[in-house]
């Protein structure tokens, strides 16, 4: 096809070399500019944006600008091939630039350029020590042009992320950049607020942080009111069953209990129905304590120390300090180890970093591997990727993989190799997908006398310090697949003509990107180097996804686990299974996104309502607005068109008025009444909206203007927060239960799009009740009773892959004084009611559709 057609890649780097010829036409009258002159082109280019000039027109001379600018304060000259780079960044697309090719210097180029917008550019990097090391680093080309820096990394007070924000560039993590974002939806001043709209995002190692952690979203919870003591006692009931009392699929990770699994826990519960309704959080803990016990393996997805359960991260194998799994399974491992178990936690805010990044005006990524996942950048984000062609020509050689029976025949060859290659003096870089296998190689490396570095990436400066000496001569370096990614492998003397560094890896990734990623290592700006994998039969990935016909090759040669096997159909075969977990990765990404999505549009519109309310001084249209909306929806129900007016339920409709804001005497029953000869419920409603603007004027008198404003704020705020993190909880609980709508021919995404439309309609009508009864019954003596009070009271805790960052709190406004608190049921009815029964609202609706809501 590329014969036929043509290269589309090589094409669109020629139409790049066009610009990049321009720019270089002007590096030498820039050369001659002295720095302040150098630094006047800052100004020079804001006036041409401002007068109507495009950054497109603007970029040739921007880029030369910042090339000479990064010579004079860094000592270092932009390569074409970086200027290339930086021209896909501006036109929001995700560059593919090998590992060692200067992505964090060709990132300054589409950063100045959008950045003198005024608009502020997000720089985004996978851990704190990269964002500050590159703040400092690249941030001395910006200060150089007059450009502000910030750094937004975890544990700054708000003044300081206020600063970081307000700088024309801003360098930090993707999570810090998400958990602000869901933090500003939570304060309750508007001179709280630290972000300021999105406007451009340049995402360094956009593979690892669009598709590797968006299966997880950001979380800031508060404390839960379930009990953990039943995760010990469901911990223990597990240790009591057999293989058949559960099925596990490894694939799916997922792991369900049989008929002799439910019929032993019912009996050792003393339960009836396990999956009777109010068995549903016995049900839960018991899967969960199964879960832990059976899928979740110490070493591999976390570790125990000091008494506390450390989540490994399964892609860069990182210890995720202050973090837990959430859903009650970090509870659940915990009773596993014998660990004392923790409290578990509410939802108060959360968002999938796919749907964060998606709203940026622009957005841009770079990597060393990202084609592999081109569909999928392409169909969530719109993002196409163009790989960067190398400076210098790339001369690593990559061999087959050498496959073996087992792992124990495996991991003997895999010593072997670097005992010899040690001997020589070559360095070697051994790549592992787990600590588990790290510290195996280890102890085995210690017994044959080889000196050697392990990283478990558990402290990224370092971890950046060993991965930078692994090229020196006879460095034995084992790491995690991920561990130093961003950090550049220097040769040392003479390795060169060793052959350069050498790469092992010891199992093939279920990603190909993190495979490519560790062959990266070697051979960097024209370096020699090389890269083998080997792998068992025996690997996870081999025997859960590489089908019959790699086994049914092997035996048929049938050889023992010692003997080797290399062949470019075994390393395609291995690659093939690669792309099905790929697949089967992407299908999982895109169904948790559907699902999002539905979530997305709800909090999109309570967000913007939200702001609406914080930024405006006066919010006493809308409260009026939300008296109206709740007073024609008890017209439609006591004054329906349908019924002749003889027929109407004026005193229901009385009654519902005085429940929600009227007091008594406010209206009699008289007045209703005389509206029935117009025989049309707008007549009613017109005398309503009158009555309600004179109830209004009326309140604002007995208060002051001052002090209504003030607590309309504070009531809307806290219906509209507490009403929204029940409705997370609610449609989390939908969610977890709506796959079995599937077993009924019908579409789980398209039944919860369409439940939690209903769900959120009927949360919508709450706050409306809820602000105006306690607008028109709430009692305020002073103006100081009106400091707003966060609703989410107690610790507060930001979750992130899979789990909380602890401590992360958004900021708190003043205590509580006098504002009468809302409280949770509208409706007023000393008999306990059925959620199935009739409501007492009289709507006609069950309860659990209408007020139970």
């Amino acid at each position: 096809m590329k014969k036929l057609f043509g290269d589309g890649n090589e094409r669109e780097v020629k139409k790049l070399y066009k610009v990049v010829d321009q720019i270089n036409a002007l590096e030498p009258a820039i050369t001659q500019l002295s720095d302040d002159q150098l630094r006047g082109k800052t100004q020079q280019f804001k006036d041409e944006f401002t007068n109507g000039k495009s950054l497109d027109d603007i970029l040739p001379e921007a880029f030369a600008v910042v090339r000479e600018a990064s010579k004079r304060a860094l000592g270092m000259r932009h390569f074409d091939v970086q200027l290339i780079g930086g021209i896909v960044l501006h036109q929001h697309r995700i560059a593919e630039m090998r590992t060692g090719e200067g992505k964090t210097l060709m990132a300054t180029l589409p950063t100045y350029l959008n950045a003198i917008t005024g608009k502020g550019v997000h720089v985004i990097t996978v851990n704190d020590y990269l964002a500050r090391r590159d703040s400092e680093w690249m941030g001395q080309i910006y200060t150089f042009l007059g450009l502000t820096v910030g750094l937004n990394v975890h544990g700054l007070t708000h003044d300081e992320k206020q600063d970081a924000y307000r700088c024309d560039i801003t360098y930090g993590t993707n999570n810090e950049f998400g958990f602000d974002y869901l933090r500003d939806n939570m304060v309750l001043y508007k001179e709280q607020l630290v972000q300021r709209p999105l406007y451009y995002a340049i995402i360094d190692e956009v593979d690892s942080i669009l598709i590797d952690e968006a299966r997880t979203p950001l979380i800031i919870s508060g404390k839960g009111e379930k009990s953990t003591d039943f995760y010990h006692q469901a911990s223990r009931f597990i240790t009591k069953l057999t293989e058949e009392d559960f099925t596990l699929d490894e694939k799916a990770k997922s792991v369900t209990l049989t008929e002799s699994g439910v019929a032993k826990a019912e009996n050792h519960f003393k339960l009836e129905n396990l999956y009777d309704d109010q068995n549903i959080t016995i049900n839960h803990q018991v899967l969960q304590a199964l879960k832990a016990r059976v899928l979740m393996k110490r070493d591999v997805d976390y570790v125990v120390e000091d008494g506390e359960v450390i989540i490994v991260d399964e892609f860069t194998g990182r210890l995720m300090q202050g973090r837990r799994f959430s859903d009650g399974l970090h509870q659940a491992i915990e009773a596993k180890e014998g660990l004392k178990t923790r409290e578990e936690s509410k939802t108060l805010a959360t968002i999938t970093i796919q749907n964060y990044f998606r709203m940026y005006q622009k957005l841009a990524g770079m990597t060393g591997t990202a084609k592999t996942e081109e569909e999928e950048f392409m169909k969530i984000y719109g993002l196409d990727v163009v790989t960067i062609p190398t400076n210098r020509e790339m001369i690593r050689k990559d061999m087959p993989d050498v496959v073996y029976k087992t792992v124990r025949g495996k991991v003997s060859a895999v010593i072997e190799e670097i005992v010899r290659r040690h001997q020589t003096g070559q360095p070697t870089l051994v790549g592992t997908i787990s600590i588990e296998n790290s510290e195996m190689l280890s102890q085995l490396l210690q017994k044959k006398g080889v000196p050697h570095t392990v990283l478990n990436a558990k402290y990224h400066a370092q971890e950046a310090e060993i991965v930078s000496k692994a090229g020196q001569r006879g460095a034995v370096t084992i790491a995690t697949n991920m561990a130093g990614r961003g950090t550049d492998i220097v040769l040392g003397e003479g390795v060169a003509e060793l052959g350069g560094l050498h790469i092992i890896g010891t199992e093939r990734h279920e990603s190909r990107r993190i495979d490519n990623q560790l062959r990266g290592r070697a051979g960097r700006q024209g370096d020699p180097g090389s890269s083998q994998f080997y792998v068992s039969l025996e690997d996870d990935l081999m025997r859960l996804f590489g089908g019959e016909s790699i086994t049914a090759i092997m035996n048929r040669i049938g050889f023992d686990e010692d003997q080797p096997l290399e062949s470019g159909m075994l390393s395609r075969a291995i690659e093939k299974a690669q792309e099905k977990v790929e697949t089967n990765n992407f299908m999982l990404r895109r169904h948790i996104l559907q699902y999002d999505d539905v979530m997305n549009k709800q909090r999109e519109i309570m967000y913007k309502q939200r702001r609406e309310v914080l930024e405006n001084d006066s919010i006493r249209d809308i409260v009026i607005q939300m008296m109206e909306d709740v007073s024609s929806r008890l017209v439609e129900i006591y004054c329906p068109a349908e019924e002749v007016p003889e027929d109407w339920d004026m005193n229901g409709l009385l009654d519902g008025l005085n429940r929600i804001y009227l007091k008594s005497g406010q209206l009699t029953i008289e007045e209703l009444d005389a509206l029935r000869i117009h025989h049309e419920p707008e007549k009613v409603m017109e005398m309503l909206k009158e009555l309600i603007e004179n109830l209004y004027d009326a309140r604002e008198h007995e208060l002051s203007p001052e002090m209504l404003r003030e607590l309309e704020k504070v009531i809307v705020l806290r219906a509209v927060d507490s009403k929204w993190m029940d409705h997370i909880d609610a449609m989390d609980m939908l969610r977890q239960g709506i796959h079995l709508r599937a077993y009924g021919g019908k579409d789980p995404v398209m039944e919860y799009s369409f439940e939690g439309y209903e769900m959120f309609e009927a949360m919508i009508h709450t706050i409306k009740e809820e602000v105006s009864t306690y607008i028109m019954k709430a009692h305020v003596q002073t103006q100081d009773q009106l400091e707003r009070v966060e609703v989410a009271q107690g610790q507060v805790a930001t979750h992130g892959q899979g789990g909380y960052v602890a401590g992360s709190q958004p900021p708190l406004g003043q205590p509580n004084k006098g504002v009468e608190a809302p409280k949770k049921t509208p409706y007023v009815n000393d008999n306990k009611v059925g959620r199935n029964d009739d409501c007492p609202c009289g709507s006609g609706k069950k309860y659990k559709k209408c007020c139970g809501t």
